[in-house]
């Protein structure tokens, strides 16, 4: 039977309280969606279908370079990020797996581990190596790399980490690791562009040897920081040429900070798919860069027209379609649960609008090179009030109309905050 950390019968009457008002809502998008030719059982379905991973990391509290200022009741330890993250699955029922990074989250009891996921109702997603930063007793330090570094047994170390990480998550279930790196360089001529590069395919040449045969591996590209120069993995281009050079296992993952400002992130999703890499998403949102900020909380159209694709490829049936979802956030200035939880609903209301989209007519109209009424038909879509629908999705599968609502109600953080050591300090970085 799975534990709760919040009762439900205070989940029940704050729901009890919106019943009516979202009944009377669910029924009038209903018969204007029935208008469209649009079955709102058949959406609400696959929406209710639809599950993103929480990062384990993500339900502590993030920082900047300079500083990070800590909140009440941060976990101490990845028994304390499942409890939080069984909470974001209760209220959301949208988040039914958890996505672990070693060594951050590494314990002696694996499978003590598992149980206490599986009581919770969670499963374990993709697997995350560390080999960005240096940890206590390693014996060669990632400072100038580490896949791609110059000397081999830095190299062979990071190597050894990987399989560790599919080794952990064989154990607990896990189908996937994913792998992002620092390496690069911070100045002109540190580094040899095409010699870094071979030495990084060689490792991960290594490390999908030692793959499952039902395992993924997930190559994650990002344009710059920590090194600023130059980025060995730093462009969906390159990914793909790592994917293809690695082999059929091999996928890139796309996380939406990792590119320039203004970059159609949409039309390489779409590359992706068309020539069947496409691993998956660490969905975020951002401004400037990889800021880590909420999804959808500045730019909620892109995110629609990233689901617009995956739609797209979802109703064509495209070949080796089968994208992983997860969040990737950084929360400093909000409560880490109420953020997941959001981030999750957007992400869910991002995949209903675009299952609005009708696509008939679309093709019809893209065939035609009618450039505005194409565009006014996916703005159709987008601008349609979706949230009903994730309401009731949520409420039939036993989570809270309203999440956040029924969070603060519940007390939890206060709650915990009572239990978890207070932490200090104000160091930067993440968590």
């Amino acid at each position: 039977m799975t534990q709760t950390k919040i009762p439900a019968e205070l989940i029940a009457a704050v729901n009890d309280k919106r019943r009516a008002a979202l009944d009377a809502d669910y029924a009038a998008l209903g018969e204007h969606l029935s208008r469209r030719g649009i079955d709102i059982e058949a959406v609400k379905s696959k929406v209710a279908g639809y599950g993103v991973a929480v990062p384990s990391w993500g339900v502590g509290t993030g920082g900047t370079r300079f500083a990070r200022f800590p909140g009440p009741g941060e976990p101490r330890h990845i028994f304390d990020k499942l409890d939080d993250c069984g909470v974001i699955q209760q209220m959301t029922r949208a988040t039914p797996t958890v996505s672990l990074h070693i060594p951050w989250d590494k314990v002696d009891d694996i499978a003590g581990l598992k149980a206490y996921g599986e009581s919770l109702g969670l499963g374990f997603d993709a697997m995350n190596s560390n080999t960005f930063q240096d940890q206590p007793g390693q014996t060669h330090s990632y400072k100038y790399g580490s896949l791609s570094h110059a000397d081999a047994a830095t190299r062979a170390q990071a190597v050894e980490h990987n399989i560790e990480c599919i080794e952990i998550g064989r154990a607990l279930g896990s189908k996937a690791l994913t792998v992002w790196i620092g390496d690069g360089s911070n100045f002109p001529g540190q580094s040899n562009f095409t010699r870094a590069f071979e030495r990084y395919l060689d490792s991960m040449k290594a490390i999908y040897a030692r793959l499952p045969d039902d395992w993924r591996v997930f190559t994650e590209h990002k344009m710059f920081e920590p090194a600023f120069y130059s980025t060995v993995v730093q462009d969906w281009g390159t990914n793909y040429l790592i994917a293809q050079e690695l082999g059929p296992k091999a996928f890139c993952l796309v996380d939406l900070g990792h590119h320039a400002p203004n970059t159609n992130i949409e039309m390489i999703v779409a590359r992706l798919i068309q020539f069947g890499k496409l691993g998956g998403f660490h969905f975020n949102d951002s401004k400037y860069g990889d800021d880590d900020l909420d999804t959808g909380s500045v730019d909620p159209y892109r995110l629609f027209l990233v689901f617009n694709e995956l739609v797209d490829a979802e109703t064509r049936g495209a070949a080796g379609f089968e994208p992983a979802h997860m969040l990737d956030q950084s929360h400093n200035v909000t409560d880490p649960i109420e953020s997941l939880m959001v981030s999750a609903m957007e992400v869910q209301r991002a995949y209903a609008q675009a299952l609005l989209v009708d696509r008939e007519a679309l093709s019809g109209l893209q065939e035609a090179n009618d450039a505005l009424m194409a565009s006014q038909t996916l703005k159709q879509a987008f601008r349609t009030d979706v949230e009903p629908i994730l309401a009731m999705a949520r409420l039939e599968a036993g989570g809270a109309i309203a999440p956040v609502a029924a969070y603060r109600a519940s007390g939890y953080r206060a709650a915990v905050a009572a239990e978890r050591p207070a932490v200090t300090g104000s160091g930067g970085g993440i968590v």
